[in-house]
């Protein structure tokens, strides 16, 4: 009798700790695989639905619930730009997806990536998965009261924030930008451990140090989201500095996708190798001004919008533009051993072009409504032995190019 009672007691204990968790995670999987109105399986294993626009996981926000799509810019932003490659090298624009090789979405729908109940399982919570961990740029602070170059240090940056991201990145500040786009180059890091992530991006933000508002795009490789290691296109935003708010692409409501073509979170390729023909994609996020909302392109496809209803600071510009890219990890900045996770190539920066990676055709806009190369720019990384940067022009002034990246763990970096 007295084993049948304790047998019970332990069946009690485990429904409660499991069967909630299990509970959990069919809700969040119920809020974010809409019903398909087409079911695309693509070669490299992922499963695309094709969702009705209008039933798509962005209007489950509060702030959203009777908001009217905006099916395109109401303006052009003159994305269009005059290609410069350094070094008489060589350059293709990726136009496509892997999974568009195996069907295409009707009009009236978009291509949301399926999320698997494994995916959520490898969540602390189904509550934080997708999301970034809180952070702080104290350096933006100061971009409420000046203008131009600004000498960028690491206790500007890294000012009493959590230390779980090694960011390398050059940065534009203090004036009232509406846009900004570069072409991003595309490689498949050698090295991610399957708790980190790692990025090559750009960011627009605004506010203040510990409650900034961002958006951000380009291409990550995150195994605890995607359970894989492939090169996958990303986005992400936040209102309050990631402590409640934000995620990466569709795994929270907000953004608003429009494009039929490109699937948010879905595999890039073909990706660069060293010594040989290199991928970027382009992306460009500018702000309507007749709507407040931020539009994101990519590839000269676009993608869709965040609503300016849902920032305060971004609501008519950023003060602040980066591009660069970021590794996510508990083993990062101070801690030992460090991750071996790598940026960008895997390479140092100053290995340049085809060996490192970089961002070229970099353009801000700002309240002179035209698109041009930013003239003043600061260069920054967190661990400069792990990961590195190199701001190249042939003149002073001149076209920017930035080269970014490394291998994480090293002899310089234990």
């Amino acid at each position: 009798m007295r084993l049948f009672l304790i047998f019970v007691i332990l069946c009690g204990f485990y429904n409660e700790a499991y069967g909630k968790g299990s509970l959990d995670i069919d809700m969040k999987l119920k809020a974010l695989n809409k019903p398909a109105l087409k079911t695309i399986k693509s070669t490299d294993g992922d499963i695309i639905d094709c969702i009705d626009i209008y039933k798509q996981h962005a209007f489950d926000h509060p702030a959203l619930r009777n908001h009217k799509i905006q099916m395109k810019p109401s303006v052009e932003f003159g994305t269009k730009k005059t290609t410069t490659i350094p070094y008489n090298g060589s350059s293709e624009q990726i136009t496509s997806q892997v999974w568009s090789k195996s069907g295409n979405c009707p009009m009236g729908t978009i291509p949301v990536r399926r999320v698997r109940r494994e995916d959520i399982s490898r969540a602390s919570s189904p509550s934080e998965f997708g999301r970034k961990t809180p952070h702080r740029y104290s350096f933006l602070d100061n971009a409420l009261q000046h203008k131009g170059n600004f000498n960028i240090t690491a206790e500007k940056i890294n000012q009493a924030q959590p230390r779980l991201r090694s960011e390398a990145f050059i940065v534009a500040l203090g004036y009232n930008f509406v846009g900004a786009q570069s072409d991003i180059n595309i490689w498949n890091p050698s090295r991610v451990e399957a708790s980190d992530y790692s990025t090559a991006q750009i960011w627009l933000v605004g506010g203040l140090s510990d409650t900034f508002e961002s958006v951000e795009a380009g291409w990550m490789v995150n195994p605890a989201v995607f359970g894989d290691s492939r090169t996958r296109l990303f986005i992400s935003w936040t209102r309050d500095a990631y402590t409640k708010t934000g995620c990466i692409n569709l795994l929270c409501a907000g953004f608003v996708q429009t494009s039929q073509k490109f699937a948010l979170g879905a595999t890039v390729e073909p990706v660069s190798s060293a010594s040989s023909t290199q991928y970027d994609i382009t992306v460009s996020v500018f702000l309507d001004p007749n709507s407040g909302n931020w539009w994101l392109t990519c590839a000269n496809n676009v993608m869709g919008y965040w609503p300016g209803t849902l920032f305060t600071y971004l609501k008519h510009s950023a003060t602040a533009v980066q591009w660069g890219g970021e590794v996510h990890s508990p083993n990062v900045i101070l801690k030992k051993p460090h991750t071996t996770t790598s940026m960008g190539s895997g390479q140092w920066a100053s290995y340049l072009w085809a060996e490192a990676c970089y961002h070229t055709n970099i353009r801000i806009k700002d309240y002179s409504m035209q698109l041009k190369y930013p003239k003043y720019l600061s260069e920054y990384a967190d661990e400069y032995e792990c990961y590195s940067t190199k701001l190249h022009r042939k003149t002073y002034m001149s076209e920017p190019h930035f080269y970014f990246g490394g291998p994480g763990r090293n002899s310089r970096c234990p």
